[in-house]
């Protein structure tokens, strides 16, 4: 690191859980997130401002006035925008030494595995259920670790699947495919502001918390926190050993 990036994430080089080794070492990494929208939106921004070297992101919407009230990332001006070129609008100006890589299309099944495949850590931004499982497939398959948060309401929920480990449970086992009800978009619920930017800065944590391998991520464990009387709950999580998708993966490995 020249001197401008010492003086830039000194905060963090105090820290001797990441010192200069570990800080090097988010300069290095490299993130994907699915989802400019209110969880993007601080994952994105406290990612960038910690100086992950490269971030992916991808969205296939456009910045709406009905966004602002929560994806804190785009402004009145960018209405009308990709959402992806909004969000690197930015963090173009929160930091510009970080490579950000758009795409501004949903991306399936063929592209997910070529993207995920060449990243640190994926983290999952999205707000349905179908994009939730081929990302969860995808991440099994290559091993990577998953970092998943969702809102609903007044209600969130954030977790690690870190699929580096052989016992990891996935997203799968803890929504499997049978059985789901269909996707609720906010346009008919509704979501609580501020709580998509409490679920996104703690996914935002795990994430590096992960990529130096400090502390204890969330990993095995589900965090849910009830905005209306900030209660949290933790719930242990399993592997699901009957799991058609990373169980099935292992007996195939």
């Amino acid at each position: 690191m020249d001197d401008q990036q010492l003086i830039r994430y000194s905060r963090h080089i105090l820290l001797p859980e990441i010192d200069i080794e570990g800080q090097e070492k988010l300069n290095r990494s490299h993130v994907l997130i699915v989802g400019m929208g209110g969880l993007g939106s601080p994952v994105a921004m406290y990612l960038a401002a910690s100086g992950i070297g490269k971030i992916t992101i991808c969205d296939g919407d456009q910045v709406d006035l009905t966004n602002l009230q929560r994806q804190i990332i785009h402004h009145s001006e960018s209405i009308g925008l990709a959402k992806v070129d909004s969000a690197k609008q930015t963090l173009n100006r929160i930091n510009p030494e970080v490579q950000i890589v758009e795409i501004s299309h949903r991306v399936e099944s063929k592209e997910l595995q070529s993207l995920i495949q060449n990243v640190d850590v994926v983290i999952d931004a999205s707000d349905n259920f179908s994009t939730r499982h081929q990302i969860n497939q995808t991440c099994v398959k290559y091993k990577k670790p998953l970092v998943s948060g969702a809102v609903a309401r007044f209600n969130g929920q954030v977790t690690v699947f870190d699929l580096r480990h052989h016992n990891s449970p996935c997203y799968h086992c803890l929504y499997p495919n049978e059985g789901e009800s269909e996707d609720m978009p906010c346009a008919v619920m509704g979501v609580f502001s501020p709580l998509v930017g409490v679920i996104g800065c703690i996914q935002a944590a795990e994430t590096i918390k992960t990529l130096l391998d400090i502390g204890h991520n969330l990993n095995g464990r589900l965090l849910l926190l009830d905005g209306l009387t900030m209660n949290w709950r933790s719930i242990n999580l399993l592997k699901d050993r009957a799991c058609t998708v990373c169980a099935a993966e292992n007996k195939v490995r």
